[in-house]
């Protein structure tokens, strides 16, 4: 078979007919020449919105989540953009977008569901931001920074820097305890036992101190001291602490801590140990023992005359 023959065969596989839309013949050719064309538009669109947009937003001072909130919408607009271009380019007309969302509900009706739902969310979660990129966030036991919000699911990093995968429609419809979320301050409550026999007037001083050593402590709303009650064995204190960052909540108690310890140290604080007072009384007497024994004497005695 010539070259030629060959080239002409193959002309007539990628331009024979396949189907028919809106009275438009779709062959190989324009099958392959849409895809180019729109993974064409989704290259341009990553590589305007990652760093055109990126630059012109950071020069703006725009906040991190703001950022890619905007340059995710932007590309979803460029890609649906491109997609209508595509079809353009091969003959069908924009009521060629009623063949997708056609196909689409035929998807829904085979199972699609969760993907529609977790895509609808996806554009909740951008539109809404009631979550932000870099936002430390818990949901459900997971506690984490948020990494991604992508079309169907959002990638966590945990605190033990594993990357776990969300489907969106759980922020939707779960409840999410956003730390970062507009006020970013967080109060934490360093709960302490004292010795009932320490002055507690040093014992609010020292914590007091404790708070106004620490660099990360915020002096507005100021540090405060409770006597929250009184226990089996010590005074519960607890001393309420601001911080401005909510990433360190845990360092920050447990530096505290630390130093609560060495401040008590440094006063004759005592921390007690649990304690029970266990009081032993001496058994009460039991009648029915007594009639028992002296039956039993008795018995013998009748034994023993016999």
């Amino acid at each position: 078979m010539a070259f030629k023959d060959v080239l002409h065969f193959l002309g007539q596989v990628f331009n024979a007919r396949l189907f028919t839309v809106s009275q438009t013949d779709v062959t190989l050719s324009s099958i392959f020449i849409f895809f180019i064309i729109l993974m064409g538009v989704v290259y341009l669109a990553r590589l305007l919105t990652s760093r055109m947009m990126e630059g012109i937003l950071e020069k703006l001072q725009v906040d991190e989540g703001l950022r890619y909130t905007l340059r995710r919408i932007t590309e979803y607009i460029l890609v649906l953009l491109g997609a209508m271009i595509a079809f353009q380019f091969i003959g069908i007309n924009l009521s060629g977008l009623a063949v997708i969302f056609g196909l689409i509900s035929v998807g829904i009706g085979f199972g699609l569901q969760n993907i529609t739902a977790n895509f609808i969310s996806g554009l909740i979660l951008l539109f809404e931001r009631p979550i932000q990129v870099g936002d430390r966030i818990t949901v459900g036991e997971t506690e984490g920074d948020v990494l991604e919000i992508n079309i169907r699911s959002t990638t966590i990093r945990s605190l033990n820097n594993i990357s776990i995968i969300v489907p969106n429609s759980e922020f939707v419809s779960s409840r999410v305890v956003n730390w970062s979320h507009g006020d970013p301050k967080i109060r934490i409550d360093v709960a302490v036992g004292v010795s009932y026999n320490s002055d507690l007037d040093t014992v609010i001083r020292c914590l007091k101190e404790v708070a106004e050593e620490n660099p990360e402590v915020l002096k507005k709303p100021a540090p405060e001291v409770h006597l929250r009650e009184f226990g089996d064995s010590a005074w519960n204190m607890v001393l309420r602490i601001w911080i401005r960052n909510p990433k360190r909540h845990y360092y920050v108690q447990s530096d505290i801590n630390c130093a609560i310890v060495r401040k008590f140290r440094q006063h004759a604080v005592e921390i007690p140990f649990p304690q029970h007072d266990v009081h032993i009384r001496s058994p009460l007497p039991v009648p029915f023992a007594t009639e028992k024994t002296e039956t039993v004497k008795h018995v013998q005695k009748k034994e023993n005359n016999a």
